[in-house]
């Protein structure tokens, strides 16, 4: 009985807390009344159920959610509840005593979804459990408290334009984290907020699709699109988020080009040259990319010739340039038409072509100054050779084509005539030969020649003309080279001895009509048959040439056919020699005289070797006879004042500036005192000359002989400013080391010789200057 009551106050308990918790139950014996043996049931002593708690709960805290109770509770207050698992004593909190069970804070199912917990009753004073543990279960009830939300929004999607109805675009999906086992709070409903007629969006799916047929990318290329995701259904009370998704209209060739005019003009100066830019056409094709390229051609035959078209390297552009050269006063304006075709077309949009458009073009021609034009691009002209000066050679003609009536001035180019052969008339062009010409000179001239217009010298243009030398027979035949040739005494008569050839400098002289004619009469030595081929052979006679000592010359005469008739004569040399037997040279005539008359070779040579001797000897002579003059001459005084010049020259220091002032390489202090009277000036040459001292008689004494030298060097006005003793004699007193000479010192003490410091002192590389100064020659071993 009690545990029925027990089982129904937890019933209530339970439901009363928005959970219910199945009482445990004794075992109980059989039934009242019912008499027989007792059967025995055993059961657990608590048997859990799910707690449930709603989520994101607003009311007053803490709330019951459910209560614990155990058989062996008597009510006596023995009995303790014990909780653990997760969120116990912090998220959910049990009374010991009574064993009930409060949710302290508010939960969030999208955190966390449920709760384990271990349920336990222990004895309160030994902790001894009273109940084995039992696992239970709290779970959180969900609540609809979150929208849809879409994670990959905004979307953007492109669809080509001119699309079907109902060509998908693009799919968008929502989520939403309320729990969609329970209730209706996770079913999603997509709806379109902005974007209609164009699109639909599928409920369910969330599958967007065009909803009118041929949108036009050109009218408008891009649509936004506002779609809801609803939860709870669709119904009222749900909650709803949104996204955007961007549509962009793809472009698709459904537009053909268009000309935006139908005529154009456009002008171009005649010197314009092939590849000159004459304009642009661009036909309009609202289409993009690929399928705005377009390509350009010429439809007239004369348009075409003249001019060309191509497109430009974006392909929208068709450039229009210059064919060929054109001429204002042949053609001034040109009219075609041009077509403009796209270059890839779409067999689905065939129906809204024709994909091209035709256009009218007239390209004007000016006027542009040109200068003069010549009657032919190049002259060629001929005169024959050594015509007198002022012989008409041609005439050339040029025009101005702006203005016929415009007079020209002619003229040849100094560099195309450097032997100044040729004139031109300035005023009518015509060509006259200035000296005689010699085709064998040149057989060509090339000349330049300038026409200027007399109104603007800078329109001018130039011609070349080719003048051609034409020959006349003004050169006789001659021999090709100088025929030097020999005849064995021993030949036979008839023999063959030298083919000779003519050669004539004419053009029409050619070898082949040269004749030859030589020695005639029986008592010609040699002769000349002719062999018609502008050669000859030279032949002994049937009776053979006398001997003789100098060679034969044998005349031989030579005319051509032209008009007139040259001649000329030549000579062929011709030694008859002695000959081996095998028709070598074994020696001439003039040989063979110097032996009869007993000079042999061996004589020449031998007598040629002594006047060689006979020279070598002279020339030895000669040179041991200057040797031994030399030797002899060593004390003269020229050869001492030589050698004074020759070793050393000192100038004449710094006070040395003038360059015919003298007295700066005197010593001022071994200077006579000047004579009464104007001074006289160093640099004049004295009418009467000093007298030289005669030199000491005795043994030449180089030393005495220097000083005396040096004196009559000081006194003499004669001797110019440079002299080399004089420069010796003394230094100039600007000089801070003074002099350097002994020569001066010499000089000062009156011709005593001998230095300051013995020159014997100064070692063996001194012993010559020593002996020149006079020191006196070491003792002998």
């Amino acid at each position: 009985m009690w545990g029925l009551v027990r089982l129904l106050l937890a019933w209530l308990g339970g439901w009363g807390c928005m959970g219910h918790l199945a009482a445990p139950a004794r075992a109980w014996a059989g039934s009242r009344g019912h008499p027989g043996p007792a059967l025995l049931r055993t059961r657990r002593s608590w048997v859990w159920n799910q707690f449930f708690v709603i989520e994101e709960y607003a009311g007053p805290e803490p709330v019951l959610i459910g209560k614990l109770h155990s058989d062996v509770d008597r009510g006596e207050g023995r009995t303790k509840y014990l909780l653990t698992g997760e969120g116990a004593g912090t998220v959910f909190v049990i009374d010991e005593a009574t064993g009930n069970i409060h949710v302290t804070k508010s939960l969030d199912r999208e955190e966390k979804a449920q709760y384990v917990l271990l349920a336990q009753a222990v004895d309160r004073a030994s902790n001894r459990p009273l109940e084995p543990p039992s696992e239970f279960i709290i779970k959180v009830q969900d609540i609809n408290d979150n929208p849809p939300i879409f994670p990959f929004g905004p979307y953007h999607a492109t669809v080509p334009e001119m699309s079907n109805v109902g060509t998908s675009v693009i799919q968008v999906t929502a989520h939403d984290a309320d729990d969609p086992s329970y209730g209706n709070s996770a079913k999603l409903v997509y709806t379109i907020l902005d974007g209609l007629p164009f699109f639909s969006v599928d409920p369910q799916t969330g599958v967007v699709r065009t909803a009118i047929p041929n949108m036009d990318r050109e009218t408008q290329e891009e649509f936004l699109v506002v779609i809801q995701a609803k939860d709870m259904g669709g119904h009222m009370g749900g909650l709803s988020g949104s996204t955007t998704v961007t549509v962009t209209l793809s472009d698709v060739n459904d537009n053909p080009p268009k000309f935006p005019q139908s005529l154009y003009q456009f002008s171009v100066v005649e010197t314009a040259g092939p590849g000159t830019l004459v304009g642009r056409l661009r036909a309009q094709d609202p289409d993009l990319g690929d399928n705005a390229l377009m390509a350009y051609s010429i439809l007239d035959g004369e348009g075409s010739e003249a001019f060309s078209i191509s497109t430009d390297s974006q392909g929208r552009d068709g450039l229009l340039t210059v064919r060929k050269p054109l001429d204002f006063e042949t053609r001034r304006s040109y009219s075609f038409r041009v077509e403009a075709t796209n270059t890839l077309i779409d067999p689905a949009y065939l129906r809204r072509g024709p994909f091209k458009d035709v256009a009218s073009v007239r390209v004007a021609v000016q006027d542009a100054p040109e200068p003069p034009a010549f009657t032919q691009s190049a002259y060629l002209l001929a005169v024959p050779e050594n015509k007198a000066p002022g012989t008409l050679v041609g005439q050339i003609s040029a025009a101005d084509l702006d203005s016929p009536a415009s007079p020209i001035r002619y003229s040849i180019l100094p560099h195309s005539d450097p032997e100044r052969c040729f004139s031109i008339e300035p005023e009518d062009g015509t060509i006259r030969t200035a000296v005689p010409l010699d085709r064998e000179a040149h057989v060509w001239h090339n000349l330049t020649v300038l026409a200027t217009e007399l109104d603007s010298s800078a329109q001018a243009s130039r011609v070349q003309v080719a003048i051609q030398t034409l020959d006349e027979n003004d050169n006789a035949p001659q021999l090709a080279e100088p025929y030097d040739t020999f005849v064995c005494d021993s030949a036979a008569p008839g023999q063959l001895i030298q083919v000779i050839r003519a050669l004539d400098r004419d053009e029409d002289g050619n070898s082949s009509r040269v004749s030859f004619q030589g020695p005639l009469g029986p008592d010609a030595n040699f002769t000349i048959r002719d062999n018609r081929d502008g050669s000859a052979s030279l032949l002994l006679p049937s009776r053979p040439a006398p001997p003789r000592q100098a060679p034969y010359l044998v005349p031989v005469e030579l005319w051509d056919w032209g008009q007139p008739v040259l001649s000329s004569t030549a000579t062929v040399t011709v030694s008859v020699c002695r000959c081996r037997p095998d028709g070598s040279v074994a020696s001439c005539r003039p040989e063979a005289q110097l032996s009869a008359t007993g000079l042999s070779t061996g004589a020449l040579l031998a007598i040629v070797t002594c006047v060689g001797a006979l020279l070598a000897l002279v020339v030895l002579f000669a040179a041991l006879r200057r040797q031994k003059q030399e030797a002899l001459m060593v004390l003269e005084e020229e050869d001492v004042r030589e050698n004074i010049i020759t070793y050393d020259d000192e100038g004449g220091g710094e006070e040395d500036t003038e360059a015919f002032d003298i007295t700066a390489l005197q010593n001022p202090d071994g200077a006579a005192p000047p004579a009464p009277g104007a001074p006289t000036r160093r640099d004049v040459l004295p009418r009467a000359r000093a007298p030289r001292q005669p030199r000491p008689p005795g043994p030449a004494d180089v030393a005495q002989l220097l000083a005396l030298r040096l004196r009559e060097a000081d006194e003499d006005p004669s001797v110019p400013p440079y002299d080399s003793v004089q420069v010796y004699g003394y230094e100039g007193r600007g000089s801070s080391c003074g002099s350097l000479s002994s020569l001066g010192s010499c000089s000062e003490a009156g011709g005593a010789p001998g230095p300051v410091e013995p020159l014997d002192d100064w070692g063996p590389l001194f012993r010559t200057l020593a002996e020149l100064y006079g020191a006196k020659e070491p003792p002998g071993p």
